[in-house]
């Protein structure tokens, strides 16, 4: 890949305004995160117990999670620094798109036929590596759509923008989350074979794997990225630097505007919770709701329980692909800080009232809190944070942005499975109920952080009536 030398600078006066683009240019422009989520809904769903029927015991799920966020701190902050300076036949981040799809689409067909090549390693430790390689896979293939979405849209068309990947992320998470269930209506086995992975499952990924690099491809060939010379009559000349090396991410992460580091609160309490829910979830529906005990992890009633978790979580998801599209309006009439807190207050409630439920079938009733906030959580953060970072800059920042995604579930990984055995003494009911606790949290902490982009807006808006 080529890189220049030129790094993010502070955008110069007298610019030209971005074109406008139309909704389906931002809708292919967004098109391949609808593959990756729905790879990722994939994993959420159903790594908990592919890892179970390996072997692994409950108090120890958050620790092969860890891997996520950890491999996500370190990658994406780097392909979002070298994104910022790479420019190809294919573009500045589509090359990034595709190296991603490649290799997640590998790790997604590998992950569940673990156990078969048990011969070489334990199939947990295999499984453990499909998942390390499946979430850096991920990571490269997501971080550069943050910044595209940045790159090509306006201030007054970026919630549209971060809106309308959120409706596709809902599309492609809906579609991997119902999938295990669906295949096994029609047919395909639910009982773990030889290898411990049941079939419905095992095609599941298979299928995941094929749409995740089709949809990638969309979004390679058929949306348009600006080449260096129009970029700037946008974003401002690019200042140029002697050094480009990476010992610039630190400087850069020393130098982070306000609001990031205030909505780094808002992240910790909202993507804690977030955590929980998908180690979780699964292992409390089946305890609390099914009320399995004992050595369960390879039953069919777990695996049924665990089919109705993966529906459930389709649920939520759908639920935030149509509210996605009300973003704009609720928060051009609310504030992006209250429409978010909103959100956040009803994915709270939603995850409380899981302690509650009895019939597996009110699941479903739980997800649309979940999905309310789940909406809000992956467009307006960055929505705010957009406004507020130099255009030279996005990549690497949206990047530095996710160490308060990763951060949390780090910790929670950590110390999540030691206080579901020895506080909640295996419960793990309880720690779904501090996950809505702490989605109430960031609804709260949200109301602080200073919106720099809907001031100006307020502020343009202001001496537009003044001069009329």
């Amino acid at each position: 890949m080529a890189v220049s030398a030129n790094t993010g600078g502070q955008q110069n006066a007298g610019l030209i305004p971005k074109p406008r683009l139309t909704v389906a240019q931002i809708f292919t422009m967004s098109f391949g995160f609808m593959g990756i989520q729905f790879g990722f809904a994939l994993q959420n769903g159903n790594t908990s117990r592919i890892l179970r029927s390996f072997g692994a015991d409950i108090e120890h799920l958050p620790l092969f999670w860890l891997v996520a966020p950890v491999i996500g701190m370190i990658v994406q902050p780097i392909i979002g620094h070298y994104s910022d300076r790479t420019w190809n036949r294919l573009g500045r981040r589509k090359p990034y798109f595709l190296t991603g799809a490649i290799l997640s689409s590998i790790a997604l067909i590998f992950l569940p036929n673990s156990g078969a090549l048990a011969g070489i390693l334990p199939a947990l430790w295999i499984g453990a590596g499909m998942v390390m390689v499946m979430d850096a896979s991920f990571n490269i293939a997501m971080e550069p759509f943050r910044a595209l979405v940045a790159d090509n849209l306006s201030d007054n068309q970026r919630t549209m923008g971060f809106s309308i990947q959120t409706f596709l992320i809902g599309l492609g998470a809906v579609a991997g989350s119902i999938l295990p269930e669906l295949l096994a209506q029609t047919g395909f086995s639910m009982e773990a074979g030889a290898d411990g992975v049941a079939d419905n499952i095992k095609y599941s990924f298979y299928i995941g794997a094929a749409v995740f690099i089709a949809a990638i491809l969309v979004t390679v060939f058929y949306s348009k990225e600006y080449p260096p010379k129009e970029y700037e009559l946008y974003h401002g000349k690019q200042e140029s630097h002697t050094t480009a090396g990476l010992s610039e991410i630190f400087k850069d992460f020393r130098k982070m505007p306000r609001t990031m580091k205030q909505l780094g609160l808002v992240q910790f309490f909202s993507w804690f919770a977030l955590f929980s829910m998908w180690v979780f979830t699964t292992d409390a529906v089946a305890t609390h709701v099914y009320g399995l005990s004992g050595d369960y992890s390879t039953s069919v009633e777990y695996n049924e329980a665990g089919n109705k978790v993966s529906s459930a979580f389709g649920v939520y998801n759908f639920v935030a692909m149509i509210y996605a599209l009300f973003l704009p309006l609720i928060a051009r009439n609310f504030g992006r800080k209250l429409t978010h807190a909103f959100s956040l207050v009803a994915g709270g409630i939603g995850l409380i009232s899981i302690y509650f439920i009895k019939d597996p079938a009110m699941l479903k009733f739980s997800m649309v809190g979940v999905g309310l906030a789940w909406a809000s959580i992956l467009a307006m953060p960055y929505v705010i944070l957009s406004s507020s970072i130099p255009p030279g800059k996005l990549g690497i920042y949206m990047g530095i942005f996710n160490f308060f995604i990763t951060m949390p579930q780090i910790v929670n990984g950590l110390f999540g499975g030691w206080i579901v055995k020895n506080i909640y003494e295996g419960q793990t009911i309880y720690a779904i109920v501090l996950a809505g606790f702490l989605m109430l949290c960031a609804a709260v902490s949200v109301l602080f952080v200073y919106d720099e982009g809907w001031v100006k807006m307020k502020q343009e808006k202001l001496i537009n009536l003044n001069r009329n």
